[in-house]
């Protein structure tokens, strides 16, 4: 059997005393071992990294960034193997594959231009004879802990701005999926990046306590689920660590009654479905506004849905494919019992469905269930599989206020033609990410990913600016050059008493 191991200085050394399965979804067989790590492990990868980090925190950012060019086009040229290894371990269909790498790419093209990015602050003059200026300087050595959705996207988005800044980097990602990490270690060698640089290191609970009071780890990136997050976000801080921890979502996409239905239940299709549901930023609910827009909504839905193909990860014409594990299946299928016990209208079930040819795949059809109301637990809670939630809203207040209220303030989607609602409606929702007639509102590289309440703990949001800030300290130089005389005629003087 295939064994995934530790991506480290020196190689892991021995045989795991514990391992943990990797299925392959669409089969329902195991296909793999991965070894699980300890924290005498850890101390291992993290003496690597100090040893590598100051020369690299040294390199002009002009060479650190054509590592960062030479990683990316190897990425570029190993996409369809990352791809389609990273649909084997998760299930994904091999396209959605595709845009899980392309859109951590993106990031790291951001990062390409990291000696633009990185330029300080200088003012002349702040005072007689007084320039001040600023620069940001890297943390020392960073962590991820990275989920099993996007085993390629979100460890590049949390290594690729953590190096490129002058960091070394130690990853954690998901042991469900964790054979693309290390290949994206890997090749990151390959780049041009010194051996401990980045490194992988696997594990569950005892190695994220492991890195969560590791004291020579200053920084720890997570994203997962809301109350993991906030374990990961309290026990960092608590350890003197800066922290981002980004937690889970029940994302709303209101429909007002002006809305273009063709179009959005084309939108809901993919965002809804795609992934069969795994994805933080899906849209598992939507909200007409008023009973009319409802009906006529639910009218289109249910043909869409109808036709939506589900197979097996390399099926070429598969809109998705299987959940992660059959403890997953599991639990989506027990979140639609729920919603059914609640009250919720099944109008489509996916429960107990099955692939001809893969009955043991982890397969769940696509489910629409109307009238959700804000006291089910099965809308409160996140189910994250292929499930959509209608809830109807009386108004646009109420649509204001169903997102705004929920404990989860990660994206929100309104689909209208009425440019006043969507101005309004961008400006009061409380939510961290807003998409007008946009299903997934994931913001580019340039910009910041993170939401609000429960779906971020922490201050800063990842890549972009926010991320460089995220991964540097600023440090502030205050500078005279005395002329001499000695007379004192040129004593210092604070500017601002100046």
């Amino acid at each position: 059997m295939r064994q995934v191991d530790h991506f480290i200085v020196g190689g892991a050394g021995g045989t795991a005393a514990r391992k943990h399965q990797i299925w392959n979804p669409s089969t329902g067989e195991v296909q793999a071992e991965v070894a699980l790590g300890d924290a005498a492990l850890l101390d291992r990868a993290v003496a690597a990294a100090q040893t590598v980090q100051p020369e690299w925190a040294a390199t002009n950012p002009q060479r650190r960034a054509r590592v960062m060019f030479e990683f990316k086009r190897l990425v570029e040229a190993n996409k369809q193997e990352l791809a389609e290894l990273l649909a084997s371990e998760h299930g994904k269909v091999v396209d959605d594959a595709h845009g899980d790498v392309q859109r951590g790419l993106e990031v790291i093209e951001y990062a390409c231009g990291i000696p633009q990015a990185l330029k300080g602050e200088y003012t002349q003059g702040a005072g007689p004879g007084i320039d001040v200026y600023s620069m940001r300087q890297p943390l020392g050595i960073g962590a991820g802990i990275t989920p099993f959705n996007f085993p390629a996207m979100i460890p590049m988005w949390m290594f690729g701005m953590a190096v490129a800044v002058g960091n070394a980097f130690i990853l954690k990602p998901s042991e469900r999926d964790p054979s693309v990490p290390v290949r994206l270690a890997e090749l990151f060698v390959e780049a041009g990046a010194p051996e401990g640089l980045l490194q992988v290191v696997h594990g569950d609970k005892e190695m994220v306590d492991a890195i969560l009071d590791h004291e020579d780890i200053a920084a720890v990136s997570f994203v997962g689920s809301s109350d993991i997050a906030h374990y990961v976000y309290k026990r960092g801080v608590a350890a003197g660590k800066r922290v981002q921890a980004m937690g889970g979502a029940k994302n709303h996409g209101i429909v007002m009654p002006d809305a273009d239905l063709d179009q959005v239940v084309n939108d809901l299709a993919g965002a809804a479905f795609g992934s069969a549901g795994e994805r933080c930023m899906a849209l598992p609910v939507v909200v007409p506004v008023g009973e009319d827009t409802a009906d006529r909504l639910r009218e289109k839905l249910i043909p869409a849905i109808n036709a939506l193909r589900v197979g097996v990860s390399t099926d070429p014409e598969a809109h998705y494919g299987p959940v992660v594990t059959p403890e997953h299946k599991a639990r989506v299928e027990q979140w639609i019992d729920t919603a059914e016990q609640e009250g919720a209208e099944v109008v489509i079930d996916g429960r107990g469905f099955t692939l001809q040819g893969h009955e043991k795949g982890f397969f769940v059809g696509p489910t629409l269930l109307d009238r959700a109301t804000t006291d089910m637990e099965s809308y409160r809670e996140e189910i994250f599989g292929p499930v959509l939630q209608i809830v109807r809203a009386r108004d646009f207040e109420e649509a204001v206020r169903l997102p705004s209220e929920h404990q989860y303030g990660n994206g929100v989607a309104i689909f209208t033609r009425n440019g006043h609602a969507a101005r309004e409606f961008a400006h009061r929702v409380n939510v961290g990410m807003v998409g007008i007639n946009v299903p997934i509102p994931v913001p580019v590289s340039y910009h910041s990913f993170g939401g609000w309440k429960r779906s971020g703990f922490g201050d800063t949001d990842q890549y972009g600016q926010e991320g460089l800030k995220f991964w540097t300290k600023a440090k502030k130089v205050t500078q005279r050059w005395p002329d001499g005389g000695g007379d004192g005629s040129n004593a210092f003087v604070i500017p601002t008493m100046g």
